[in-house]
């Protein structure tokens, strides 16, 4: 035998004893809880038309635009590696401000308060 049939020989074998492994290990006893729908807290059996909190979106919406924000810094390190690393630093301060400066007026405004 080869060093490449001994090794597909060890990769199926490991391969099989995963399998087997999976099948065998988990526990299969479902009980109500396990079996019931989750949805976010609230009672997936009722009904479907109740009004729906818009906060939710606020909270969703304010996440993308500070995951947004991450995303247009991560480059920053290899933009001051560029001829005019002063541009780079100037955009990437306006950006911050900018979305410190929205943050303020939602905060303000009582826009990040759940309770009113």
């Amino acid at each position: 035998m080869n060093l490449f049939t001994t090794t597909i020989l060890i990769i199926l074998l490991i391969t099989l004893a995963l399998i087997i492994v999976s099948f065998w290990l988990p526990q299969m006893t479902p009980d109500y809880e396990k079996l019931s729908p989750y949805e976010c807290g609230f009672d997936p059996l009722g009904s479907a038309r109740l009004p729906f909190s818009l906060r939710f979106f606020l909270v969703a919406i304010l996440f993308i635009l500070f995951d947004l924000e991450i995303a247009l810094l991560i480059p920053l390190p290899w933009g001051d590696q560029l001829p005019s690393p002063l541009t780079t630093v100037t955009w990437a301060s306006t950006i911050i401000v900018l979305l410190t400066l929205g943050l303020v007026y939602e905060w303000v405004q009582g826009g990040l308060e759940w309770a009113e």
